[in-house]
């Protein structure tokens, strides 16, 4: 086995050789020790966990380390796109419309889960749409070898040790084959990009057949939305967001979502709805969020418009700001992914497709 393991690990590196901190050094040396140590720890840890020994020996077959992956996970990028901006891919007409026809494909189904979580099809489906383009996206990694590789890597190597105990436990449980589990570098995966140990808690069999595959059963993966979502707390009542104007002058402090008011106070402070009317007052909190970045940047612009414009001209005034009330399903959502921007990508998906 552990010949056919170097080999694989040689060819990947002869192709690709880059440098990074870890157990590789940057001429792209790699150490067969410490592999051979990671993959007896796997298979001893595997094993004593209950895992069956065929899943643990196909796991460890003719496992492959991946340059690539390392380097995304040492470079994920820390560029951040404005909310507008954002908006704009996450929640295009397209999106839209395949939402649309996918919630006339599915519509026993997407009942069937509102029935059982009460969690509304709009809802599942801005999720679904969100995490993989409702299938469309297809994963390109193979699970053991990405947890492998960043396991050997090191940064987090108990957090990818546990997602791939998990992952073995649930190919052996639901007789699933290990080596056709697909995902992304970082080890999510299917229609709504769980990871392990996230399917181990929450993994719902959908469709009836005695397994729980969220990768190619549809079923499976929506009833399993729904039960995270559900145990989460999941309202289906009450909306996420409101989209809200704010006066020019607002605290911009207030909009990272932290702060929680009742929406009376929201309202005393001159939180409206977009047409200038009067936000409805539930006896409930929420928070505001908005893109402060682009905000002060408009401040700083009328600022400097003004001083360099004549004494006696019109001097633009402040912009009102455009803000989203958060109640707390969008607090619910954040604990899928702990996002704003997601969020409220979510939230106004989910009322395109009501």
């Amino acid at each position: 086995m552990f010949l056919r393991s170097i080999s694989r690990i040689c060819g990947v590196f002869m192709i690709f050789i880059i440098p990074m901190a870890g157990h590789c050094d940057v001429r792209g040396a790699f150490d067969m020790d410490r592999w051979e140590t990671v993959l007896e720890n796997v298979r001893t840890r595997a094993l004593a966990s209950g895992v069956s020994v065929d899943v643990t020996r196909s796991a460890l077959r003719s496992p492959a380390f991946i340059p690539s992956i390392v380097k995304s996970d040492r470079n994920q990028s820390e560029f951040k796109l404005t909310l507008d901006e954002y908006l704009d891919r996450t929640v295009n007409s397209t999106r839209i419309k395949t939402g649309r026809q996918m919630r006339a494909k599915y519509p026993t189904m997407l009942s069937r889960v509102e029935n059982k979580y009460g969690v509304p099809p709009h809802v599942i489906l801005a999720f679904w749409g969100m995490e993989s383009n409702y299938g469309a996206v297809k994963s390109r990694h193979k699970l053991i070898d990405a947890f492998l590789t960043l396991m050997y890597e090191g940064r987090r190597e108990t957090f990818f040790g546990n997602q791939l105990l998990a992952l073995l436990k649930i190919a052996d449980k639901n007789n699933l084959d290990i080596n056709n589990i697909y995902g992304s570098w970082a080890g999510a995966m299917g229609h709504f990009q769980f990871i392990p140990t996230t399917l181990a808690q929450y993994g719902v069999d959908g469709n009836g057949d005695g397994r729980i595959d969220i990768i190619d059963s549809i079923g499976d993966a929506m009833f399993s939305a729904g039960n995270y979502l559900s145990r989460l707390g999941w309202n289906k009542n009450e909306r996420i967001a409101r989209r809200v104007i704010l006066p020019a002058d607002f605290d911009t402090t207030l909009l990272d979502g932290k702060t929680r008011l009742s929406l009376s106070q929201w309202a005393s402070m001159g939180v409206l709805n977009p047409d200038g009317t009067p936000i409805p007052v539930a006896d409930m909190t929420a928070g505001l969020v908005a893109d402060v970045a682009a905000i002060e940047m408009a401040r700083a612009t009328v600022i400097a418009n003004a001083a360099a414009a004549p004494m006696d001209s019109d001097i633009a005034p402040m912009p009102a700001i455009v803000a989203y009330l958060t109640y707390p399903n969008f607090y619910r959502i954040k604990k899928w992914n702990n996002s704003n921007w997601y969020a409220i990508a979510i939230s106004n998906l989910a009322d395109n497709l009501r």
